[in-house]
């Protein structure tokens, strides 16, 4: 099921947040998260949910991951962040447990309408179910889900929702075959 993108002129976009805490996040993300710095998971775990972030257990990030907005941001448990990991949170951004964003993955959750000259701000929350796994440098794109355990194939486009279970590759992705799990 699709789920409904929003559409917002440029100037009435809000972020859930004020500049001050906006600010202070640019800067905790730039030191310890998109940064090369090796920092403690238990740290980084630590200065998410302080921003308001929900994060379950034995959650890994991986150097360089950029953030947008951790307080609009759910992780589940023993979730995998690869480095260059993009979590672009304009609005709600939902990681089940045990979900693998590979390295270089984007997760957008904005885009523009180009149809306008004012090239309004759209939006639409990203879902990744238990299980799923997003391969690197591929991108989901604003209001999809990634059903139960499907995987989204390297260098892939995700513009619509994913099965469970699907195997997808391509620009846009396109399911190719059924994942077993032994």
């Amino acid at each position: 099921m699709k789920v409904n993108l929003q559409e917002y002129s440029n100037e009435h976009y809000n972020p859930g947040a004020g500049m001050l805490k906006r600010l202070c996040w640019y800067v905790t993300n730039s030191i310890f998260f998109n940064s090369p710095i090796l920092v403690p998971g238990a740290l980084k775990t630590f200065l998410l949910r302080t921003f308001g972030a929900h994060v379950g257990k034995g959650v890994t990030i991986k150097p360089g991951v950029n953030i947008k907005y951790p307080w609009l941001l759910t992780i589940g448990n023993y979730v995998w962040i690869g480095e260059k990991v993009w979590i672009d949170c304009l609005t709600k951004v939902t990681i089940g447990d045990n979900v693998c964003l590979s390295q270089g993955s984007m997760l957008l959750t904005g885009n523009h309408n180009y149809n306008k000259t004012t090239f309004d701000l759209v939006i639409g929350q990203i879902i990744l179910e238990e299980g799923v796994w997003i391969g690197a440098k591929s991108v989901v794109c604003p209001g999809v889900t990634c059903f139960s355990h499907s995987v989204l194939s390297v260098l892939s486009v995700a513009t619509s929702d994913l099965e469970a279970y699907g195997i997808y590759q391509g620009n846009p992705a396109v399911k190719k075959k059924v994942r077993v799990i032994n």
